[in-house]
């Protein structure tokens, strides 16, 4: 298993605007994240920063399903004018940070 973290933001006035979008977070989105592979997905925020946490076997099998999921898409879509998606442009996907230590 794997555990993988990603960095973005929120602009700036979209703090709660944020935190409602996931309080009310979309059934099918959930199950598009699951059916991605994502398990024991958590997301902090400090300030502006956000930080993803989200295990999964398959990391590039977990990309490859969400960059052409419908649902994702849309997800993308209502989250862009409250966030700022700059990803990775070699894998279309958020910038990974690598792991530095674990502990079981």
């Amino acid at each position: 298993m794997g555990h993988y973290a990603w960095v973005l933001e929120v602009r700036p006035g979209c703090e709660e605007e944020y935190k409602k979008a996931h309080d009310e977070i979309w059934p099918e989105m959930l199950d598009t994240l699951k059916a991605a592979g994502i398990r024991n997905y958590s997301i902090f925020r400090l300030g502006l920063k956000l930080i993803g946490y989200f295990e999964t076997d398959d990391l590039q099998k977990t990309i490859a399903y969400l960059k052409d999921d419908p649902v994702n898409k849309r997800w993308g879509e209502a989250m862009a004018p409250i966030m700022k998606l700059e990803g990775d442009p070699r894998t279309g996907f958020a910038y990974m940070l690598p792991l530095q230590w674990h502990m079981d």
